[in-house]
C-alpha cells in the first residue's frame, strides 16, 4: 500500500479540524496509520516572523476566535500590492519547503498523511478575480506536490463566522468565492455544507472510491460531495 496524502481546505469556521479528527479516528480504528500535519506549523517558512509582522504592523490580535471570545484578525484579509508581492515570494518558498516535507513524510512508510490546510489556502487568500493572481496561482500549483485527495469544505459564511468569529463577513464571502475559483484549478473535491456527521460520511465515501484500499473502509452512502 502506498502512502496517501489528504488535504483539508476551506474558510475559517468551515469545520476542518472537526472533520480531520473524525477521519483520523476512523482510519486509526481500521488499523491505518495516520500522521497529521498543519500547513502553518509544519510547512510555512518564517512563521514566527510572519505572525509578528501581522501583530505589530497589521495590528492583528493573532487570536483564534471562538463564540465566547471573538477575535479581530487583520492578516490575510488585509490586501495591498506590496503585501501581495511579499506573500507571493513567501508562497514560493513555502512550496519549496512543502515539496521537501511531503517527500520525507511519504518515505516514512505506509499510511495516511492528513494536512490541515495546504498551499491552496494560501492561494485562496489572493485576489483570484484578477487574471494576474490566477496566473501566479497556476504557476505555484505546477510546483505543488499533488495530494491523492484534496477536500474543500464549503460553508455558509454567516454560520462559519458564528463558530469562529475572526474576520469580517464581507471578507468571508470573498474568501469563499476565491476558493470556488481555485477549485477547478487545483482539483479540489467540494464537500457541500451540511451537519458534521453527513460531511464525515461524504468524506469516507470519497476516500473509499478514490483510494485503492478496498477492504479498509466499509461502504457508506452519501450525496454531500458536490
Amino acid at each position: 500500500m502506498k502512502t496517501v496524502l489528504i488535504t483539508f481546505s476551506g474558510i475559517d469556521g468551515a469545520g476542518k479540524s472537526t472533520q480531520i479528527e473524525k477521519l483520523s479516528s476512523y482510519l486509526t480504528s481500521e488499523g491505518i496509520q495516520v500522521q497529521q500535519m498543519t500547513f502553518w506549523d509544519d510547512v510555512a517558512v518564517l512563521g514566527g516572523l510572519r505572525s509578528g509582522f501581522s501583530r505589530r504592523v497589521l495590528q492583528s490580535d493573532g487570536m483564534v476566535g471562538s463564540p465566547e471570545r471573538p477575535a479581530q484578525r487583520r492578516d490575510k484579509n488585509t490586501q495591498s500590492w506590496p503585501l501581495l508581492v511579499g506573500r507571493a515570494v513567501l508562497h514560493v518558498l513555502d512550496v519549496i519547503n512543502l515539496r521537501r516535507i511531503v517527500r520525507r513524510a511519504k518515505s516514512s512508510g505506509n499510511g495516511v498523511i492528513i494536512f490541515d490546510r495546504y498551499i491552496y489556502d494560501q492561494l485562496a487568500a489572493l485576489p483570484l478575480e484578477h487574471w494576474l493572481a490566477r496566473a501566479y496561482a497556476r504557476l505555484v500549483l505546477r510546483m505543488t506536490p499533488k495530494p491523492d485527495l484534496s477536500f474543500l469544505l464549503d460553508a455558509v459564511p454567516e454560520a462559519a463566522r458564528l463558530r469562529k468569529p475572526e474576520y469580517p463577513i464581507e471578507f468571508l464571502h470573498a474568501y469563499r468565492n476565491s476558493y470556488l475559483r481555485l477549485r477547478p484549478m487545483a482539483g479540489l473535491q467540494l464537500v457541500a455544507a451540511a451537519g458534521p456527521e453527513d460531511v464525515h460520511l461524504a468524506i469516507l465515501d470519497r476516500f473509499q472510491r478514490a483510494i485503492d484500499w478496498p477492504s479498509a473502509i466499509p461502504a457508506v452512502q452519501s450525496a454531500v460531495i458536490a
